[in-house]
């Protein structure tokens, strides 16, 4: 891939297609800031700032988040800092994507060196693996278990469903179609997002000549067999209609241009969602489907056009989705690393243009939290991160293993209960913006591969949606770290409880010795006999890349090679399972960082 192909990734990071900003309020610096050392970290804490969607981490000076992290603040009042030694930490509170308060004054601090003795929750010392302890009460509901994964998924641009190609031997559309059923049945997807909808891949316009919608239908008509609703972003500009259609982006060259013609591009938009109202029905496209105004507008590498351009676009798209019916949902500003949140919130505060829901991208991170800036401009809508992920960079492998597994958790407990959709950006790799899939593990941003092999964090994803549909209590204590946990309960009665390991540094992604922990897990108010079942997700367990490496490795399978992958890529035991008799389980085992454990009682 050449190296004008990777830099236009970078600008996720930056670069803008313009500069556009707000007055914020003003907000005090947190107070209460805390720094507790523990094996391998230190654990920052502070007390919460009002109308923060955020906070910044300062390690001596420096932003604490990674670099490669394209949204540097963390949503909540909590950094765990790893693979770093001494240093002075300070605290700010964010308010926009650019708008920071004053930082805290700073508190120094240093990670205990690994192998050092630390004091577990029971007061006693250990000077191996740090011990971390987990408590979960099954009688103790306390509330439905939100499923952020579950509303939407972003899938590579809809024609490739139509393509009879070949990546690494096999067929590209047919897989994908696979990739996205399995999404659909096994991690209880609703909804898809992809680019491109009105791309000339389709051949929806061509100027003097009437809108040909066959091309969306068939692709539309698959999506909807397949169980899936899609949630329509509404780009990128057919050629013909493009103020400059010589601005393009990827390798199949989609046209980021304004239109020539903001009547004609309405026009267009109005045409398309009366097509699919009686397509589909009217009933049909309020209750499921939704429109979003482009993709990633604040960067330039996806918008040619200025600021004032992209929001006279969402007036105008808006306003022709809402021509058909005043009950579809549109929004946006669907942008990248956080941004142009509040300067849609204060456009259309001046121009009246409707907002459903509001939808923008981070990758790395978890999501910030929106919600107290809505409220300040007197909106009461959902929240879609309509793209997430480990990483915003293609061909960065941090994702294929089980750092990957990990992070996916990190994010959904995260935004679990705030944001309605974290839609992990994408299901199959089977995908081609730069180029397509070079090899089987390229780190793609797939969750699952070329070949339809599951990634460790779409098995983390299937765990989560395995928890029962009850949260219960449950806490971690101890040298805590990046260890956390979440857990449900069914109707049936069964319990499952996910503890997991991680870090949001990505240079400790094939593990750091200094976060292994050893967990001891109480689970209480058991009623009845049950059966003990513990998987496990790490370097050596349902790891089909490790899999992959151990048997040679190289680019592509080959003829059995694919049959022996497949054997392996199922969900590990850790322990046979056992019975539990006791009204209370009391379990102890070893969790690597970074690593996933998936412990079910069964009635």
């Amino acid at each position: 891939m050449s190296t004008a192909a990777h830099r236009d990734w970078q600008e996720r990071a930056g670069q803008a297609s313009g500069e556009t900003t707000v007055p914020v309020p003003a907000l005090e610096a947190p107070t209460g800031l805390r720094a507790v050392p523990g094996a391998g970290h230190v654990t920052l804490t502070w007390d919460p700032v009002p109308e923060a969607i955020g906070y910044l981490v300062h390690r001596d000076g420096v932003r604490a988040v990674p670099p490669e992290v394209d949204v540097p603040a963390v949503p909540s009042c909590r950094f765990v800092d790893t693979g770093h030694g001494a240093a002075a930490y300070t605290v700010a509170a964010v308010i926009g994507a650019d708008a920071t308060g004053p930082f805290s004054p700073p508190v120094e601090a240093a990670p205990l060196p690994w192998g050092a003795a630390t004091v577990t929750s029971a007061g006693t010392a250990t000077t191996g693996a740090a011990a971390v302890s987990v408590q979960v009460d099954a009688r103790r509901v306390t509330r439905e278990l939100p499923r952020p994964w579950a509303y939407m998924v972003g899938s590579e641009h809809l024609s490739h469903l139509l393509s009879t190609d070949e990546s690494g031997g096999r067929p590209i559309g047919e897989e994908l179609a696979a990739a996205l059923r399995l999404v659909r049945e096994q991690l209880g997807v609703r909804t898809v997002r992809a680019h491109a909808i009105l791309g000339d891949d389709l051949g929806v316009y061509k100027e003097g000549e009437p809108y040909d919608f066959s091309g969306v239908d068939a692709v539309y008509d698959k999506v909807v067999s397949l169980g899936l609703r899609p949630i329509v972003e509404l780009g990128y500009m057919p050629r013909d209609l493009a103020a400059d259609p010589s601005r393009t982006v990827f390798d199949y060259a989609a046209v980021i241009s304004p239109p020539k013609d903001f009547e004609a591009w309405g026009d267009l938009v109005r045409a398309l969602v009366e097509h699919l109202a009686a397509r589909y029905g009217i009933r049909e496209l309020i209750d499921h489907w939704a429109f979003e105004v482009w993709n990633e507008p604040n960067l330039s590498v996806f918008w040619s056009g200025t600021p004032e351009e992209y929001f006279l676009l969402y007036d105008v798209t808006a306003a022709a989705v809402k021509n058909v019916h005043p009950d579809l949902r549109v929004g946006g500003p669907s942008s990248a690393a956080n941004g142009w949140v509040e300067e849609l919130l204060v456009h259309i505060a001046e121009s009246g243009a409707p907002l459903d829901f509001v939808s923008t991208h981070t990758y790395g991170n978890a999501p910030l939290d929106w919600r107290p800036t809505l409220a300040r401009h007197g909106h009461d809508v959902p929240v879609w991160w309509t793209e997430w992920g480990p990483t915003p960079t293609h061909f960065q492998g941090i994702g294929d293993g089980a750092f990957g597994a990990a992070f996916v958790l990190h994010g959904m407990k995260s935004a679990a209960g705030r944001i309605e959709a974290l839609s992990h950006w994408v299901a199959s790799d089977h995908f081609e913006e730069v180029g397509r899939p070079p090899r089987l593990f390229h780190g793609g941003f797939g969750l699952l591969t070329v070949g339809n092999l599951r990634k460790p964090r779409f098995h983390a994803l299937a765990l989560a949606e395995r928890l029962g549909g009850l949260e219960l209590a449950a806490e971690a204590g101890g040298d805590v770290g990046g260890v956390e946990v979440w857990a449900a309960r069914h109707d049936d009665g069964r319990v499952g409880v996910l503890v997991w390991n991680g870090t949001l540094n990505n240079a400790q992604a094939a593990g750091a010795a200094e976060l292994d922990r050893t967990i001891t897990l109480t689970v209480e108010g058991l009623e009845g006999p049950y059966t003990l079942t513990h998987h496990r997700i790490d370097a050596g367990h349902t790891n089909v890349e490790a899999a992959w490496q151990a048997m040679g490795g190289g680019d592509w399978p080959q003829g059995a090679q694919w049959d022996e992958l497949r054997a392996c890529d199922e969900l590990a035991e850790l322990t046979p399972p056992a019975a539990v008799t006791g009204p209370t389980l009391t379990i102890t085992f070893d969790l690597p960082m970074p690593g996933v454990s998936f412990l079910e009682l069964t009635p």
